[in-house]
């Protein structure tokens, strides 16, 4: 999570911390190696064996990657499989400049006897780790939780007080933004979504012109809308000191304070806290008017983010490598941006 943005935007795209600061300063992603990402999804698999028993007419693959996004893997895959890109699956977009493993799902129903060959053709672009038949199509969100190992570098700072940074948030977690790649370049995302209208949201996709495309790309945008004003009241919480502790009238998850993905009717909370996050909604009439016109249901998110098994390592003088574990669909740089200054030098290659 960068703490600034080198492209001004009309939006705020750096909330506070759990401390009101950051103690330290870093390098992310200086390669892509710095960076790995490690998807589980069956227990059984996490040996990474050759061959895991199964039935089904998905053949599930586990590949790791270098420099290829998700969704280009995918488009791939189903060139290979000779299927259609709807019928790839997979749990999660993982990081482009970043070493990743994760898992994909592709049908082909009746087609065991032809397995080893296509298993045969993916490793010579990517190497298979294990494999095995499913009975669904993998679907986003599905699998029990990403693996990171994060090397920084040129971490500057007082030592003594980093340490002591990522053991409170090794006990305490950290405020659970959504990451600023959610938004777009300077907040481009937001952008776009103050100009939707907002009734092509309740229309299905598809008819004569083919607008799955243009839907889709809406979607993007009022989701983006609809994270950045959870991201603006957690921050009100954060500001406020209480946004590890479930206030009365918040659902809660869990036992876990939460905040609100806004939607038709505004908020699930009640009482003070329905207050207190109409309030900081109202300050921003236009998302507040894009959905009230909507049939999105409002939902929760978890306020706090936990970063599992969470250890460290100094293995130069400024050089930090950390390993720790988050649920499906939390952000690894949040966790590190609640410490570190980060400059994500992979944004630099992504403009070249």
């Amino acid at each position: 999570m960068s703490s600034s943005s080198e492209v001004s935007s009309r939006w705020r795209l750096d909330w506070p911390t759990s401390s009101g600061g950051r103690p330290a300063a870093a390098l992310l992603k200086v390669s892509a190696v710095d960076f790995r990402v490690t998807e589980y999804l069956w227990p059984d698999c996490e040996g990474l064996q050759a061959e895991i028993a199964g039935a089904g007419e998905h053949l599930c693959v586990r590949i790791e990657k270098t420099g290829d996004n998700t969704e280009y893997v995918a488009r791939e895959l189903s060139v290979l499989a000779g299927t259609k890109a709807f019928e790839v699956g997979f749990c999660g977009l993982k990081d482009r400049h970043a070493v990743t493993v994760q898992w994909f799902s592709l049908y082909r129903p009746g087609m065991e006897s032809e397995d080893a060959v296509l298993l045969s053709a993916i490793a010579e672009r990517w190497p298979v780790l294990a494999h095995r038949r499913h009975a669904r199509k993998l679907r986003r969100g599905e699998h029990e939780q990403n693996g990171f190992e994060v090397v920084l570098r040129e971490v500057s700072g007082n030592r003594a007080q980093i340490d002591a940074a990522l053991s409170l948030l090794a006990e305490r977690g950290a405020p659970n933004y959504f990451g600023p790649q959610r938004f777009g370049l300077a907040g481009g995302n937001l952008d776009k979504a103050v100009t939707l209208d907002p009734t092509r949201l309740n229309r299905k996709r598809g008819g004569r012109r083919g607008g799955g495309g243009s839907a889709s790309k809406n979607v993007l945008y009022f989701s983006a809308a609809r994270s950045w004003l959870f991201n603006e009241v957690l921050a009100e919480r954060v500001s406020a000191g209480n946004w590890f502790a479930q206030l009365h009238g918040e659902p809660s998850e869990n036992g876990e304070p939460t905040g609100p993905l806004w939607g038709d009717g505004g908020t699930q909370a009640a009482e003070e806290q329905e207050k207190l996050e109409r309030a900081v909604v109202a300050r921003h009439p236009e998302f507040e008017q894009l959905f009230a016109s909507t049939r999105m249901k409002p939902e929760r998110r978890a306020l706090v983010t936990r970063a599992v098994q969470l250890r460290w390592e100094w293995i130069e003088e400024n050089t930090l490598r950390l390993h720790f574990l988050l649920p499906p669909g939390q952000y690894a740089t949040t966790v590190l941006g609640d410490v570190f200054e980060l400059k994500d030098m992979s944004l630099s290659r992504d403009n070249k």
